[in-house]
């Protein structure tokens, strides 16, 4: 089996509502028709509006991104038609995926999931060489995170390579799910809430573990609304 990424920009002459409904319904149903053993959207809507704050943009971000597993990327063709039939502009990953932290009750296939997920878009700094970089990220800063942060889902995603022409340099996605007041409380998202002291130190700990491995002119980061259509694991 193997997972696929893709970032969706949506057409300008559809509306925000019309492309939501489209793609959990419609178009969701097309792609598992089509070889998706799997389902997951994650789409900027105003059900994440509060938390403009956790926005990093630095490149032109994508409205939101579809996952899904298959059981080969080569018969990819069929689902990348029906995702650029319904869109601007398409870019396709392959990536492996690494679950730390799975979100369990959190998600319930054909609804949105609780709270909302972060997704960091990340590139590997040319100051750091490959291990490098997966050292300070996987093997250092994932501890970091769990520990300072309210997260209930951490999901490491790395690139293996694109699938589609033209799509912008990519090297990891990250998917983090955190309870819904995280979106405006800086205090929530670091587990501190009432506790500045603990907010300060978790912060610190947060940023001076992002900085080893991160350089913030070369990232994105949203927050998205999580539509599970369907679950990992189903591969019948």
């Amino acid at each position: 089996m193997e997972k696929l990424i893709y970032l969706l920009w949506k057409n300008a002459s559809q509306t925000d509502s019309a492309w939501r409904a489209r793609m959990r319904g419609e178009l969701g149903q097309a792609l598992l028709a089509d070889g998706a053993k799997s389902l997951q959207f994650n789409l900027v809507d105003e059900d994440v509006a509060a938390g403009a704050g956790l926005r990093i943009v630095t490149q032109t971000p994508p409205d939101g991104l579809v996952m899904f597993w298959m059981r080969s990327a080569n018969d990819r063709a069929a689902c990348e038609r029906h995702l650029r039939a319904a869109h601007a502009r398409i870019a396709g990953y392959l990536a492996t995926e690494s679950t730390i932290q799975d979100g369990a009750g959190c998600r319930e296939e054909g609804s949105r999931s609780q709270g909302f997920s972060l997704l960091g878009f990340l590139q590997q700094p040319p100051r750091l060489s490959r291990a490098e970089w997966f050292h300070w990220w996987l093997d250092h800063h994932t501890r970091v995170a769990v520990e300072t942060q309210a997260s209930f889902r951490y999901v490491q995603n790395v690139v293996a390579r694109e699938l589609t022409e033209n799509a912008p340099p990519l090297d990891a996605l990250v998917e983090e799910g955190f309870p819904v007041a995280a979106l405006a409380s800086p205090h929530a998202f670091y587990d501190a809430v009432g506790d500045e002291a603990k907010y300060q130190l978790h912060l610190q700990r947060m940023m001076d573990s992002c900085h080893r491995f991160i350089d913030f002119d070369r990232i994105n980061s949203l927050p998205s609304s999580e539509y599970l259509i369907r679950a990992p694991g189903r591969w019948e």
